[in-house]
């Protein structure tokens, strides 16, 4: 072993024991891994501190020797310092200039903070926190509603002035592009509604009601709550990642040097766009759900296309269709608002991004599902 390897010896003398520190107890040597290993497995094998912290209790008998010990810095101080329990020993034979040195550890070394008792003002302070948080969200949420009506009273106003290259290029690529999924994704639920359906209409032999079921299903509810959950977490992020991409490459605040409303060019095109785009996703989504539930129904009971096309203007009235259309509307608002809301928010660095884009999504699918909720409590006698 090199005579600079920090170790400790330990040996039985009259007066107890003695613990011998030798080797050279610096930062260079103490991080080389094979030699802070073996001094840890060593400190560790020595008796435990009565009080948890680690080292040997200073009234058993125990006498430690720094004399001989070829060098000490302040790290080989805080290691010895900690294994003292942070409390001088009893018996400790120490050169002045070490005593120094190990007097300087110990005055500047801060004990670990200890975890306090919940009390009952706990609960009630994360409670408080929360629902400021909520309310600083919802303040901030209906200035960005004053906002947007006030913009769009100056596009009325100004026609020539308004963003109309975002505003199109929103619908494109909102709308557009998000047909397929959303295709896909109601005839799949379609499908699968029609045939658990048909599974239990069979035990009664009301096979021809699978009609009324999956129109009023599909029509009123699951189309337009199924598109709304579909761009919540498709174009309701994207809104947020690009305001948020905004913020941290310093572009928003470019705006606003450059005295360019963020309003009017950033959250008043995609406001628009989704609350126009929202109603035709939300027929397309229900067509594709009727599509599928059509040819399940055929499958499985034997219902022909030609029966289901024709039952379903009198099992579903319009008013059902007009109230899915508005519930579209109100959806496509609040997706976009609430995408450009924690979009704003965003901090310049990229965990907040992330962060943002989240809460974003998760806001939205809830907003949307409350929403929802309301809609059929208030409009619960209309279509049915």
């Amino acid at each position: 072993m090199d005579n600079s390897t920090p170790r400790i010896e330990q040996q039985d003398v009259p007066a107890g024991r003695l613990c011998a520190v030798l080797g050279s107890w610096t930062a260079a040597d103490l991080t080389r891994p094979t030699a802070w290993h073996a001094l840890t497995a060593q400190l560790g094998s020595l008796s435990p501190h009565p009080s948890g912290v680690g080292g040997d209790s200073p009234d058993a008998g125990v006498t430690w020797n720094l004399q001989k010990i070829e060098k000490l810095d302040y790290l080989g101080g805080q290691v010895l310092w900690n294994h003292w329990g942070r409390q001088w020993p009893v018996r400790l034979e120490v050169e002045a200039n070490q005593r120094a040195l190990l007097e300087t550890v110990a005055e500047f070394t801060i004990d670990p903070p200890q975890p306090g008792k919940a009390g009952w003002k706990e609960p009630l302070l994360v409670l408080g926190g929360r629902a400021l948080r909520m309310l600083d969200h919802l303040k901030a949420l209906t200035r960005l509603v004053g906002q947007l009506l006030l913009d769009i009273i100056r596009l009325v106003r100004h026609p020539q002035e308004g963003p109309w290259r975002d505003f199109s290029g929103h619908l494109y690529h909102i709308g557009a592009t998000a047909l397929p999924i959303t295709a896909l994704v109601g005839f799949l639920i379609g499908v699968v509604l029609a045939y658990l359906i048909s599974q239990q209409l069979k035990q009664f032999g009301a096979d021809a009601f699978i009609v009324n079921i999956l129109g009023i299903s599909l029509i009123r509810e699951l189309g337009p709550v199924l598109a709304a959950i579909l761009i919540a977490g498709r174009s309701g992020s994207a809104i947020t990642a690009q305001i948020g991409v905004m913020r941290v490459t310093e572009e928003l605040d470019a705006m606003r040097v450059m005295g360019i409303a963020k309003g009017f060019r950033l959250v008043m095109p995609r406001a628009l766009a989704l609350a126009i785009v929202m109603p035709l996703i939300s027929v397309w989504t229900t067509l594709a759900a009727l599509l599928g539930g059509m040819l399940a129904a055929q499958v499985a009971m034997g219902i022909t296309p030609a029966f289901f096309i024709n039952a379903l203007p009198q099992a579903v009235e319009v008013a059902n269709l007009t109230l899915a259309t508005s519930k579209s509307i109100v959806f496509g608002l609040l997706i976009a608002l609430i995408g450009c809301h924690f979009g704003l928010r965003v901090k310049p660095n990229t965990e907040s991004l992330g962060q943002g884009t989240t809460a974003s999504v998760v806001t939205s699918i809830t907003v949307v599902i409350l929403v929802d909720a309301l809609f059929a409590v208030l409009f619960k006698n209309v279509g049915i």
